[in-house]
């Protein structure tokens, strides 16, 4: 059951009372008996706990994590386009897994 808390703008006295939420709140004053009790509304303390709540908590601005990847690599994506890495052939012939082809003559 809800506890709210109820002051008199006559007497100014404060207290809290249990009640249900289909219970109609109470008008009259148990210590000076007028009717001008009211529901004194009281900030709600809310605690967040856990690692992070969005998805730009703890990230880079550009995207990357820590170690440099970024979440689609970790998952198993392909690279963001223009991250590609080039491959550059060497000058220094065929690879030696590779036969190399002569045109008949």
């Amino acid at each position: 059951m809800p506890v709210y808390t109820y002051r008199c703008e006559n007497c100014g006295v404060q207290f809290d009372e249990a009640q249900k939420f289909t219970d109609d709140p109470l008008v009259k004053c148990p210590e000076c008996g007028k009717k001008t009790l009211r529901k004194v509304f009281q900030p709600v303390g809310i605690v967040f706990k856990g690692s992070g709540f969005y998805a730009t908590d703890h990230k880079s601005s550009s995207g990357l994590s820590k170690a440099g990847t970024t979440k689609a690599e970790k998952e198993g994506g392909e690279k963001p386009s223009g991250t590609e890495s080039k491959v550059e052939p060497s000058s220094s012939g065929p690879s030696p897994d590779k036969k190399e082809v002569k045109p008949a003559a």
